[in-house]
């Protein structure tokens, strides 16, 4: 595939699958609203999508390596990845102090070097936003970093909606700036489309003003649905969707939803650079 997956080309591809001409974003909504979230119109056009174009992605990585950067830019796309990174703690052994810690090098990633930004985040379990909330500044050098949580029965998403609902909205009462949420892999795998799909936009309700992304544990996806989970949690319309690194097989992509402002990686390995092609 050529270019990142915009507003436009969204809509085409729900028109191609409808047998439309074209259809604008607003009117896959509006498609979506009147009853197309069911498991069978969701497979319509989620087994028409094209698959991951590897070659052109391996051409781009090649293509990207030949490139000579100066020491002006280099240094900014380093700044820029260190505003982007979200220091992360999701251990059963956390800890209070543990979480402070964390937000300390959050504010100050290297404490002998003050011109090192900020991170954009530190990401903790439900139970320890309020900590992080009080650790961080609410002024000054280090207040833009935000607290995001996990949510939904992470990491396995394998809980009731009523028990994922109440999971995020403890963590944004809490003070979570964002919330991240795992797509139920087992009910996508089984075909049932529509529930997926409705998790996601119940649980993006939840949110409130909290930012929600959507997390694509692609280890545990065959490599030909990659694609077709991507389109469908794009369409409940969260601000991003990122795969879930450390898995076997796990393709570490962030993608960006049209018409909104993303940031965010993951120390243990996330990217979020252009949508990849």
């Amino acid at each position: 595939m050529g270019g990142s997956v915009g507003a436009d080309s969204i809509g085409d591809m729900v028109a191609a699958q409808v047998g439309q001409s074209q259809m604008t974003l607003s009117q896959a909504r509006d498609w979506l609203s009147n009853g197309a979230n069911s498991d069978a119109a969701l497979r319509q056009v989620l087994h028409g999508l094209p698959g991951v174009d590897e070659v052109g992605a391996l051409g781009r990585v090649a293509g990207l390596a030949t490139r000579s950067i100066k020491k002006d830019a280099k240094m900014a796309a380093l700044e820029l990845a260190v505003r982007m990174v979200d220091l992360t703690t999701l251990e059963g052994a956390d800890t209070p102090g543990k979480v402070r810690g964390l937000c300390t090098k959050a504010v100050r990633p290297d404490p002998a070097d003050p011109a090192v930004p900020p991170v954009a985040a530190v990401c903790v379990y439900p139970d320890l936003v309020a900590v992080a909330k009080g650790a961080l500044p609410a002024s000054g050098p280090g207040s833009s970093v935000a607290v995001a949580s996990v949510a939904t029965a992470f990491p396995s998403g394998r809980a009731s909606l009523a028990v994922k609902l109440a999971d995020t909205a403890d963590a944004v009462a809490a003070g979570a700036d964002e919330i991240d949420m795992v797509i139920d892999r087992g009910a996508f795998l089984a075909g049932r489309y529509g529930q997926v799909y409705e998790e996601i936009r119940t649980v993006k309700e939840a949110c409130g003003s909290a930012h929600l992304k959507v997390i694509l544990e692609t280890g545990e996806l065959l490599a030909a649905l990659h694609q077709q989970v991507v389109e469908q949690a794009r369409r409940a319309y969260p601000e991003q969707i990122r795969a879930k690194p450390g898995l076997p097989g796990g393709l570490v992509h962030q993608y960006q939803v049209p018409d909104r402002v993303l940031g965010g990686a993951n120390a243990a390995g996330d990217l979020d650079p252009d949508p990849p092609p």
